[in-house]
């Protein structure tokens, strides 16, 4: 997953069945392809560079700063806006599908849709979250029969039925591993780790109100002075209900959340998965986990009938449910109290909303501004009905040539990744064979999905914005439930395709790559191939080799945990990972914070590995020929470029921080830095020894 801030909701990961009379165009599975064709071009020969000329600092040495030489002009005269917390080339996409969506969104307003339908939905959701005066005037009455419930609870069966009954459906711990959720649990549904005929449930850590562990537990001063702005947030919003002892309550509510973060593993941990394989009977969760009343939290999530549920922090949940039965009743009930209203906040009113905000976006993010009320409603809308939004977003938007060059990009990814495997002189046969065999089968998902989510049972109403968004998240829960021992589909996406990310999947040997994405500077229809395969070449790139990262290796074929590598072949890769950590550890994007290597190596392995792959594929295109000098810059000039000016980004401090301690991605500036281990990259920019990002070929890491 390339781009960690504008990953999806949950919400939004859906398969809906119904036709809006057109053809659909699915990618072809994998395994139902001959051998992979040769390498071509995927157009014709352009004549627009697709590089962003006015972004390029030349008085910045490309051998000393990279980023600073593609990106340099840029970053100097662009400014955050207000509303975000950063800003680059991923948010240019991410606005023009906003953009779209918006005008979607508004054309459906005017034309009043059927009673019923997706698009009545889609505008009623929409309409709701926009009712600020009916928002206002209802108060917490959308709110209060939980407020209520929670407030009549007397012992640790009532407790634990509520902590069942808030399970929903969390984020992929494969594909991102911040649990950042109010619940103290939440549920992932996949096919299992060494069962890939059948959807298991993953049960995961939560029920932090900040993003990482490390906001609680750290000693930097920046980290304690957040955690004291959170403690009067939390008092804060208690007084707005009109919680007696607002101020001592939440003294006891971070208390109770710091030892949550205490029981919690951490990023690093959570990354390995061979800790996450804990098969455990739901019997056996009383004398395994002691302390939650299992068999009533289980009834009331809907996991009864569930003989085992997989674990993937097994520690961490015995800790937490130590805790519920180890701390007061009351410190529960307000630590649920308070969840529900930050939870709820947005979609109250506007005095809620803006203490939300000025915690949640300014605290955290440094975001001055909120973002616009229709901004909002459109993203709320589309984390509820994402797959409804997404079938009128590509009949609309997504041609039909784009998905067929990019499907052909793809194809010839894959035939210089395989090829590049033949090349290996350190990996034996037997693996090789694996390897090959793996990404022969891997499913290629471009634009959409094959069939898409059904919303019928989703109850939407004009005038109730909480309702809407609680009942959305209930839906989607009870949609994950459903799949619970049936054969995976293994065409699902997990994401919509108005989602500017892309997805590698390695419990379905799978990635989706979605049409929100597939846009300037990214993919440009008009523009020279060097620029397209050094952009989304590259991310494609990234996402096939996210197979073969220090995760994805793991994975064989069919998606099952096995380790098909001899000792000799994993050692040697162990080694090359291990110098990839060191290389990203020596970064320091902030004073004293340095990027943890071990903690985004999966990431750094799949920008190494994929931009290698993109490049070979690029230069295979040309068929033996030299691509032409555009706006006097060489083929692979063009490309390298591309690829730095697809990472530039400006992050603001406080979120650059939360990215570095929390997340598996390194900031895009750092990611801009990969084509250090790339040698074609030297010979393009002259780089000599000496210069700041040179590396001596022997310490060039080279994995696939």
């Amino acid at each position: 997953m390339p781009h960690p801030a504008l990953r999806p909701s949950r919400l939004a990961l859906a398969l809906l069945c119904v036709s809006v009379g057109w053809t659909l165009l699915g990618c072809q599975p994998a395994e139902d392809r001959q051998a992979a064709p040769p390498a071509t071009r995927t157009a014709p020969a352009a004549q627009v560079a697709g590089i962003d000329l006015a972004a390029i600092d030349s008085a910045t040495p490309a051998g000393d700063d990279f980023y600073g030489h593609a990106n340099g002009l840029w970053q100097k005269r662009v400014t955050i806006p207000a509303d975000r917390a950063s800003t680059g080339a991923f948010l240019a996409v991410f606005e023009k599908a906003e953009k779209r969506l918006s005008d979607l969104v508004q054309s459906l307003q005017k034309t009043n849709p059927a009673a019923g339908s997706d698009a009545r939905k889609i505008a009623d959701f929409y309409a709701a979250f926009m009712d600020e005066a009916g928002i206002e005037a209802r108060g917490l009455a959308a709110l209060q029969p939980t407020l209520d419930a929670t407030d009549k609870l007397q012992d640790l069966a009532g407790l634990s039925a509520a902590l069942g009954a808030s399970l929903r459906a969390d984020v992929d711990p494969i594909n991102a591993t911040n649990f950042y959720t109010p619940n103290l649990f939440g549920l992932f549904v996949a096919q299992g780790l060494q069962e890939p005929a059948r959807n298991v449930g993953y049960l995961l850590q939560g029920g932090l109100g900040m993003p990482d562990r490390e906001y609680y537990l750290s000693a930097d001063p920046a980290m304690a002075d957040t955690r004291a702005a959170y403690r009067r947030y939390v008092a804060a919003l208690l007084k707005l209900a009109n919680t007696p002892d607002a101020d001592e309550k939440a003294q006891g509510i971070v208390a109770l959340e710091t030892g949550i973060a205490k029981a919690h593993a951490s990023v690093v941990d959570t990354q390995d998965i061979h800790k996450a394989n804990n098969p455990w009977p739901t019997a056996d969760f009383g004398t395994r986990a002691p302390g939650i009343d299992w068999p009533v939290f289980l009834a009331a999530a809907g996991l009864a009938d569930q003989p085992t549920l997989t674990v993937w922090q097994p520690e961490a949940t015995q800790r937490l449910s130590a805790l519920v039965a180890s701390q007061p009743l009351q410190i529960w009930k307000d630590y649920l109290r308070f969840h529900a209203l930050d939870a709820a906040a947005p979609l109250l009113p506007k005095a809620y909303a803006d203490l939300h905000f000025g915690f949640h976006g300014t605290r955290l993010s440094g975001t001055t501004a909120q973002r616009e009320r229709w901004k909002r409603a459109l993203a709320a809308t589309d984390v509820a009905l994402g797959d409804a939004m997404g079938q009128l977003y590509v009949q609309q938007y997504f041609p039909a040539s784009s998905k067929a060059r990019v499907e052909a990009m793809v194809s010839n990814i894959l035939v210089a990744f395989r090829k590049g495997v033949d090349k290996l002189a350190w990996m034996t046969p037997e693996t090789k064979a694996l390897a090959k065999q793996k990404a022969q089968t891997m499913r290629v998902s471009v634009g959409y999905p094959d069939r898409w989510r059904s919303y019928t049972a989703l109850v939407v109403k004009a005038d109730d914005a909480l309702g809407n968004a609680q009942r959305a998240a209930l839906q989607e829960y009870r949609h994950q439930l459903a799949k619970l021992g049936k054969a995976p589909d293994r065409g699902e996406w997990w994401m919509t395709p108005q989602t500017v990310n892309a997805v590698n999947l390695p419990l379905q040997n799978a990635m989706n790559f979605p049409a929100a994405i597939l846009e300037a500077p990214f993919f440009d229809p008009a523009a020279d191939d060097a620029a397209n395969y050094g952009a989304i070449g590259a991310i494609i790139g990234h996402e096939i080799s996210h197979g073969f990262d220090n995760l994805g290796a793991e994975f064989d074929a069919d998606g099952r945990l096995h380790n098909w590598w001899t000792p000799e072949d994993a050692a040697h890769f162990k080694a090359a990972a291990d110098r990839l950590v060191a290389q990203y550890d020596a970064y320091e994007p902030l004073p004293g914070l340095h990027i943890n290597g071990r903690q985004t190596l999966g990431e750094n392995i799949a920008d190494v590995s994929g931009l290698q792959a993109a490049y070979t594929a690029y230069r295979a295109s040309l068929g033996g020929k030299e691509a032409p000098v555009l706006d006097g810059l060489t083929g692979d000039q063009r490309f390298f470029l591309a690829f730095a000016q697809a990472w530039r980004s400006k992050v603001r401090d406080e979120a650059l921080r939360a990215q570095v301690v929390g997340n598996e991605h390194a900031p895009g500036q750092w990611r801009a830095l990969t084509v250090r281990n790339i040698d074609a990259w030297y010979t393009a920019f002259q780089v000599k020894d000496g210069q700041g990002l040179y590396l001596k070929p022997e310490n060039r890491v080279k994995l696939w």
